[in-house]
């Protein structure tokens, strides 16, 4: 489905990315871990088009995102970030039905759609359907985002440490209810995460970016064996966490 060729990205004299080769497989999550600066978020801004390589190719279906029209290429591939980007003026309804109305669905297509969505999200419609964004917590908008990139029924999806800014348990919610979401929809995800421990949950497969290069990849079982310097630092993390949590209990 997506094929990423000898990619590399400067700005000015700086090099972001550095000959980044990946290829994501039909159904698979593959998640893109990483320390803050190391390139995974500008490497998902390649994949839609929101940035283009200073060499190399990203190819989607076949064809290098520089040959692409920029509005099918987006409006096909579901996005979520962070902050989720809703519109504060349209309702949840109208901001999860967006992309179906500007590809022309009918009014009743696009109603069961956000339904659906709504319900597979834990958002009963009836209740949340009028509400505006300002009325939601952050787990329910973050929800109303994962409804919404998934409205056009899109093949693949990118997910920009969607869930960072959420308390613990409404994160380890989400996570549990995107990793439903996966098995009973089967969608390709590119997924980034600074967080080892969400990377090993949700992934098929981890990406381990260093400094705008790919230090590993591999599946999360083989990502905990891993000799790489750069994944024990990051395996660590669950080591000491585990030993803090330890040494609390027992005090």
């Amino acid at each position: 489905m997506l094929e990423i060729r000898d990619l590399s990205y400067r700005i000015g004299e700086r090099w972001i990315l550095r000959n980044v080769n990946l290829a994501v497989r039909q159904g698979e999550t593959l998640v893109l871990l990483g320390r803050s600066g190391s390139g995974k978020s500008t490497l998902l801004r390649m994949v839609n088009g929101l940035l283009f390589p200073t060499s190399g190719e990203v190819i989607y279906h076949g064809r290098p995102t520089t040959r692409w029209d920029l509005i099918p290429l987006r409006r096909g591939i579901g996005y979520v970030i962070q902050d989720v980007g809703l519109f504060p003026h349209l309702t949840v309804e109208a901001n999860v039905g967006l992309v179906p109305k500007l590809e022309n669905w009918s009014p009743g297509a696009r109603r069961n759609r956000v339904e659906l969505l709504l319900h597979q999200v834990g958002m009963a419609p009836a209740e949340f359907a009028l509400r505006y964004p300002r009325e939601l917590s952050g787990g329910q908008r973050q929800r109303v985002g994962i409804a919404r990139a998934l409205a056009a029924d899109p093949p693949l999806l990118l997910l920009d440490e969607p869930f960072a800014a959420l308390d613990p348990i409404t994160r380890f919610e989400l996570q549990r209810q995107f990793l439903d979401l996966r098995k009973n929809m089967g969608k390709t995800a590119l997924f980034v995460t600074h967080d080892v421990r969400e990377a090993l949950m949700l992934a098929t497969r981890i990406a381990l970016l260093k400094e705008g290069g790919i230090e590993l990849i591999a599946p999360p079982a083989e990502f905990r064996n891993a000799r790489s310097a750069e994944a024990r630092a990051f395996l660590a993390c669950l080591e000491e966490n585990a030993s803090v949590q330890e040494q609390n209990h027992g005090e």
